[in-house]
C-alpha cells in the first residue's frame, strides 16, 4: 500500500485540534515534501524523519515521498508530528500495517538518532485522544503528564525502535500509571509574619472570597512578605484544576518534571510587556496572567508598570479568561487569577513618616498615585495601608504568630459555604445573586448610601463592598451581613479615598 493515514494533534492555545497525516509514495525521482501550512521547523521534520529512519536500520523509501498535513488551513508548527510522519512512512512502504495504526493518535519529536524528545501539549493531546476513542502513543519524557488523565491509554515510548516494536506485536508497551502528585502547601509560612495584623485578616479575606488585594505602604513593612504566603492560605487544586493548569503550563514550555502541582504563584518584573503579561505573539501562547490561573499574580512595585499595560488586566479580571485574536486564528486562555499588588504612598515611599524623610512634593506624589487609572482601582476589592513597625514591636514580640495551616482551615470552611450556596466564590456573585445574598435591612442601607455619599463608591466599588462584606460573614458562618461586616468591609477602601 503506498498511502498510510496517521491520527495526530496539533496545539492551539490549550485546545489540540486534530491532524491528519497523510503519506503517499509515488514513481518519479526520489524527494521528499511536507504540505498543510507548515512552518520552518514542520518542513526541517524531512531531515530528521529520514535520518532517524536510515539510523533505526529501516528501510528508507527512494521514492517521491508526498505528506500532507489536514486540514490544510490549520497552521502547523514544532516537531510534534516527527513520530506520525515517520510511521506513516513505514506503514506506506509495507513495514506497519495500517490497521495497527488506526486505533492510535501519535506525536513526538525524533532525534536523528530515533530516540524521541518531549513535546509540549501532551495533556490537551491526551484529552482530545481520549474523546475520540483512541490510545496516545507519544515521546516517554511526557508520557506521565499525559497520563494524569483517566480512561486513556497512554503509551510512552524512549526510540522509534520502541513504538514500532510495540506496533508489531513483539514487545509491547504497558499503558503508562498516573504518577503521584504532591500538593503539600509549601512554601512561606504566615507564621513568619510578626504584627500587621489587619494586613494579616485582608489576606485572610482575600483566600476566603477570591479577592483582589492592593497593599499600600513604605518599603519594607513586609508587603512582598505577606503577598507570597497568599499561596500557603488557599486549599488544595481540585482535579478539574489540576489539568487546567497543567495544561497551560504543558503549552508555554513550563511543565514540572516533579508534577508538583502548587498553586500557581506568578511574579512578572515590572519592565513585563503586555504581550508578556496576557499572552500573545504570532503563534499565541498564554502570558503571565494565564500562567496564574486558579492561583496568584503578584504585582510589585505597581505604579511602575506601564499604564498600558496594566490596563490590559481590567477585562480578563472581570471576564476570567483572555481571548487573543491574530490573522490566523482566535485563541482563548483561562485567566481565574487572583490579583495582589503592593506599592509605595510615594515616589520615595516614605510619605507619612514619623521622621519626615519625605522630600516629595504634593505634585509629585499626585502623579505617582496617578500612574494608576481609576476603572483598574474601582477593580480591587481590598485596598489596605501596611504601616510600618514600631521598634518594640519588631524587636520584642514573643507571642508566636498564627500559622497559615490554622488560616487555611477557616478559608476552607468558608469556600464551602459560598460554594454549596451559589457554586462559586464571592468575588464571582453576579448583580442578581448580590442582591439574594446581601440582602440588607433598612439600617444597613442607610448606612451604605452614607459611604456612597461620602467615599464616592462607584456602582462596581459598591457591590465589591458587598461582596466581601459577604465574605467576612462566611468567614464567621453568619447567615446575613450585618453591620460589623459592612463597617469592616468599607475600611478596605483606603486607597479610594486616599487618591480622590
Amino acid at each position: 500500500m503506498s498511502l498510510a493515514i496517521v491520527h495526530s494533534r496539533a496545539l492551539l492555545g490549550i485546545d489540540a485540534p486534530s491532524v491528519t497525516v497523510e503519506v503517499h509514495l509515488s514513481n518519479g525521482l526520489p524527494g521528499f515534501s511536507i504540505v498543510g501550512l507548515p512552518e520552518a521547523a514542520v518542513k526541517e521534520s524531512k531531515e530528521r524523519v529520514r535520518s532517524a529512519l536510515l539510523n533505526s536500520r529501516f528501510d528508507y523509501p527512494m521514492r517521491r515521498i508526498t505528506v500532507n498535513l489536514a486540514p490544510a488551513d490549520l497552521p502547523k508548527e514544532g516537531g510534534r508530528y516527527d513520530l506520525a510522519i515517520a510511521l506513516g512512512i513505514l506503514c506506506a512502504s509495507g513495514q506497519l500495517e495500517q490497521q495497527q495504526l488506526d486505533r492510535l493518535e501519535v506525536i513526538g519529536e525524533l532525534a536523528l538518532s530515533g530516540e524521541l524528545r518531549a513535546v509540549p501539549g501532551a495533556l490537551p493531546s491526551a484529552m482530545q485522544a481520549r474523546r475520540a476513542g483512541r490510545a496516545l502513543l507519544l515521546p516517554r519524557a511526557c508520557a506521565d503528564e499525559a497520563a494524569l488523565l483517566p480512561d486513556i491509554d497512554v503509551l510512552g515510548a524512549e526510540h522509534l525502535l520502541q513504538a514500532c516494536a510495540h506496533l508489531l506485536g513483539q514487545q509491547p508497551l504497558q499503558a503508562v500509571q498516573a504518577p503521584p502528585l504532591s500538593q503539600s502547601p509549601g512554601g512561606p509560612d504566615l507564621v513568619d509574619v510578626r504584627g500587621q495584623y489587619q494586613a494579616r485578616r485582608a489576606l485572610e479575606v482575600a483566600a476566603a472570597g477570591g479577592h483582589s488585594l492592593l497593599m499600600s505602604g513604605p518599603p519594607g513593612t513586609g508587603k512582598t512578605m505577606l503577598a507570597s504566603r497568599l499561596p500557603s492560605l488557599l486549599p488544595p487544586l481540585t482535579p478539574e484544576e489540576q489539568l487546567e493548569v497543567v495544561s497551560i503550563r504543558s503549552v508555554a514550555r513550563q511543565t514540572d518534571t516533579t508534577l508538583n502541582l502548587q498553586r500557581p504563584f506568578r511574579q512578572p518584573h515590572h519592565t513585563v510587556s503586555g504581550v508578556a503579561l496576557v499572552g500573545g505573539g504570532s503563534t499565541p501562547r498564554p502570558g503571565e496572567i494565564s500562567l496564574a490561573n486558579h492561583g496568584v499574580l503578584f504585582l510589585d512595585e505597581l505604579p511602575e508598570f506601564d499604564r498600558r499595560v496594566l490596563e490590559v488586566l481590567r477585562e480578563p479580571m472581570e471576564s476570567g479568561q483572555i481571548c487573543i485574536s491574530r490573522a490566523s486564528a482566535q485563541v482563548t486562555f483561562p485567566a481565574r487569577f487572583q490579583l495582589i499588588a503592593a506599592m509605595n504612598p510615594c515616589p520615595c515611599g516614605y510619605q507619612g513618616d514619623p521622621s519626615g524623610r519625605c522630600r516629595c512634593t504634593p505634585d509629585q506624589i499626585k502623579r505617582y498615585q496617578g500612574r494608576i487609572s481609576g476603572p483598574l482601582l474601582d477593580r480591587l476589592d481590598l485596598q489596605i495601608e501596611v504601616g510600618a513597625l514600631s521598634e518594640q514591636e519588631l524587636i520584642e514580640a514573643t507571642t508566636p504568630a498564627e500559622d497559615s495551616a490554622s488560616v487555611r482551615r477557616r478559608v476552607e470552611l468558608a469556600r464551602q459555604r459560598q460554594l454549596r450556596r451559589r457554586g462559586k466564590l464571592n468575588h464571582r456573585l453576579s448583580g442578581q445573586e448580590l442582591e439574594l445574598d446581601c440582602a440588607l435591612n433598612r439600617e444597613n442601607r442607610q448606612l451604605m448610601q452614607q459611604a456612597l455619599n461620602r467615599l464616592g463608591l462607584s456602582a462596581r466599588a459598591y457591590h465589591r463592598v458587598l461582596r466581601v462584606a459577604r465574605t467576612l460573614a462566611d468567614l464567621e458562618g453568619a447567615t446575613d451581613i450585618d453591620r460589623s461586616h459592612l463597617l469592616q468591609s468599607l475600611s478596605y477602601r483606603r486607597q479610594d479615598r486616599a487618591m480622590s
